[in-house]
């Protein structure tokens, strides 16, 4: 009845809290009383209940076989190392095998979070293990337990499992290592761990710890190679967008580094990381002693002083215009040498990847490219839709580019204009803290654009893609591709997209190869730019030109082909029949890389390269009755090989060297050097097939010398 009467009382004080508290927002949180809640002691395994469990050390648990249920009445006992109070640690309880000077780590999942509220860090716990089970994912051997869900233990099921003793509460003791040492110590894995004289590198500086929502990485440098200018050493900070300290700048000095130590080795290299419980356990910015003067600087790079404060009064204002100014007249770069600085508003990045490694920003007087030799940029505060940033001019470069002022740096030993390196961002880019402000598009016609408007986020009126364009894809090749908006007066000009856009989600992806132009007239809004005295748009998100189900110029309204028969490969081959002539390897379905979502793969290597011949052969398709068919897919192909040939045939007995076959021409991926640049086919005509049943079918095939892998997804037949 005591057990019953504890967890009621505990229940009651939690309520009561949550009465008095409920209305005030603070982020820090005083410790719950947890006394004599799911609590055990040491003679629970001495004198008690649990005196028949075997104590098992965390090493020796490390040797247990891996992947099934743990049928041995065995405990574990440590001491919590980690905290998941600020987020940064997500259902993951990290243990050691004592307060000071710990000999081995361990990694327990858990699927619950605030673990903090009942096992806080210092708590001494003890595991019961039987029904749980050891993993390995990333190198490191975890604790949890086998369930349709994964491998983590149930919420539920931790309570069964996992005991403090609220009797011992310890202060943890960060094990002092150097980076050196971390390839010695994977037995400290889940271990509390001091690193000293350690800095977060320059491309960190000035940077927030992670966006809100994602998890990036930050590399921490020790030592330092004055020869090369390069950290000895260096390590992986992982951070989460959903920490609490996610929007707080990374600290600029030299100091030491406590955080959990843990690693990830997917293959035979480890890229050691470390997890932050809380970024006061961080030294290494600040006056440690009191005299006005930051003592974690000079750092090992050589920045004298904290670079990341920002001082519009020691530096003369220009605008856009003033900037652009610097470099007319002349084609060369043009170094910027006084102390100037440029606010302005980001009114276009590279969310959706159809900007590439640059932004555009733009003021009262204009607007400007800057080129940054970085991806994801949208993700920093710094580069937000709408944010205003300050932008320190000395030292950068301006010149026309085919006729556009962009803003950028010198690379390639000072001989060639262009991006502004990562590790050189915290010199110029300040983050101005204001919110987010609406962009305004400048509204204009095609006549009325000029050369002021270049670097503009602008608006359009009444276009329309032209008819020759109709039908197609908004990309086919793996190349930018250009289409033709025109007005109703017939003015045209060039929208360009990137074949590496994306216009959907990281869990919807929407390749360009994919999005058929729409057909009616509607504003279009882009970013204004210009190429050898040709206009030229660059759109951020499709809803920039949505021209759906709306009169054209002529009052027609244009109707699409609809589709009859597509397939994404979400169900498998269940619309395929597979056929393999030569060679073990088999087409198959995959999502790797490709953010869960299917697609057909075929690859004849395995352990070398192999002769294949494979025939992946679509269900039959009825074309009769209809006037127009196309055909319609992407493919995307790595490594050199053989090209993928497509056929199609209206006669299949079932048997390939029975069929007639007829091989179409569709434009294929041909860029053999990496995954991911999905090619359209464009639409190729099936009219030959007109008032008949048709299938076509993908033939792969490789030889001992040369095995490409070939992928195919987003499938379509369309007919009217």
């Amino acid at each position: 009845m005591k057990k019953y009467n504890s967890i009621l009382k505990y229940i009651f004080i939690v309520v009561a809290s949550l009465f008095v508290i409920g209305c005030v927002h603070d982020d820090k949180y005083d410790e719950p009383t947890l006394d004599n809640f799911q609590c055990r002691t040491a003679d629970y395994y001495t004198t008690g209940a649990g005196k028949g469990l075997t104590k098992w050390t965390l090493t020796t648990l490390k040797t247990k076989a891996q992947n099934a249920a743990i049928i041995d009445k065995a405990y574990i006992e440590g001491y919590v190392s980690s905290s998941d109070e600020t987020g940064n640690i997500y259902k993951t309880i990290y243990i050691q095998d004592s307060p000071t000077n710990p000999t081995e780590g361990l990694t327990v999942s858990v699927d619950a979070v605030s673990t903090y509220t009942k096992f806080p860090q210092g708590s001494k716990v003890y595991i019961d293990l039987e029904g749980l089970a050891l993993t390995t994912y990333g190198g490191v051997i975890q604790l949890g337990m086998i369930t349709p869900a994964g491998t983590r233990i149930p919420e539920k099921e931790v309570n069964n499992h996992i005991f403090r003793d609220c009797n011992v509460r310890e202060n943890i003791i960060p094990k002092v290592l150097t980076m050196s040492q971390f390839s010695s110590s994977n037995n400290l894995i889940g271990c509390l761990v001091e690193i000293k004289n350690v800095e977060f590198d320059s491309r960190a500086l000035c940077s927030t710890f992670a966006p809100t929502g994602t998890t990036v990485d930050k590399t921490i440098g020790e030592g330092w190679d004055g020869v090369n200018k390069k950290y000895l050493r260096t390590a992986v900070v992982r951070n989460s967008g959903y920490a609490s300290f996610a929007n707080q700048l990374v600290p600029a000095g030299n100091g030491s580094f406590v955080g959990v130590f843990s690693k990830y080795q997917p293959g035979s290299t480890p890229t050691y990381q470390l997890y932050i419980n809380r970024v006061t356990d961080l030294n290494m910015e600040g006056d440690k002693n009191g005299d006005g003067v930051d003592e974690h600087f000079p750092r090992l790079d050589g920045i004298a002083a904290n670079p990341c404060g920002f001082n519009p009064a020691t530096l003369t204002a220009k605008t856009v215009a003033d900037v652009k100014q610097f470099a007319a007249g002349t084609t060369n770069w043009v170094q910027i040498t006084g102390d100037f600085y440029l606010k302005a508003q980001i009114v276009a990045n590279d969310e959706t990847g159809n900007l590439y490694k640059y932004v555009y920003v733009e003021d009262a007087t204009g607007g400007i490219r800057v080129n940054i030799n970085k991806t994801d940029l949208y993700l920093e505060s710094r580069f937000k839709l709408g944010k205003d940033v300050n932008i320190k001019l000395k030292n950068l470069y301006v010149r026309s580019v085919n006729g556009e002022i962009q803003l950028g740096d010198l690379f390639n030993n000072n001989t060639q204009f262009g991006q502004i390196e990562e590790a050189n961002m915290y010199k110029y880019f300040f983050d101005s803290n204001l919110p987010a402000r609406a962009v305004v598009p400048t509204e204009r016609t095609i006549s009325q654009l000029t050369n002021a408007d270049v670097g503009r986020w602008i608006k359009l009126k009444d276009v329309q893609f032209i008819n020759s364009d109709l039908g197609k894809m908004l990309t086919e090749s793996n190349t930018v591709t250009n289409r033709t908006l025109e007005d109703c007066s017939g003015k045209t000009i060039i929208l360009r997209t990137s074949y590496q856009a994306d216009f959907g989600t990281k869990d919807n992806p929407l390749k360009p190869a994919t999005v058929e132009l729409e057909g009616g007239k509607g504003d279009a809004y882009a970013i204004l730019s210009v190429f050898n005295g040709t206009y030229q748009l660059w759109i951020t998100k499709l809803a920039n030109i949505d021209f759906d189900n709306t009169p054209r110029c002529d009052g027609s309204v244009y109707t699409p082909i609809p589709t009859i028969f597509s397939d994404n490969f979400a169900s498998g081959l269940v619309n395929w029949t597979a056929v393999s002539v030569t060679g073990a390897q088999t087409w198959l379905v995959s999502n790797q890389g490709n953010s869960g979502n299917n697609y057909a793969i075929m690859n004849g290597f395995a352990s070398g390269n192999n002769a294949n011949e494979d025939w992946l052969i679509s269900k039959e398709v009825s074309l009769v009755g209809k006037t127009q068919a196309v055909l319609n897919f992407t493919t995307d192909v790595r490594y050199s090989g053989n090209a993928l040939q497509v056929y199609a045939t209206d006669n299949y007995t079932g048997t390939l060297s029975t069929t007639s076959w007829t091989q179409l021409s569709p434009t294929l991926d041909t860029n053999t050097g990496a995954f991911g640049d999905w090619v359209s086919s464009g639409n190729v005509s099936l009219n030959a097939f007109l008032g008949k049943n048709v299938r076509i079918a993908f033939k792969y095939t490789s030889t001992t010398s040369a095995a490409a892998t070939w992928e195919v997804d987003d499938f379509k037949i369309k007919a009217q």
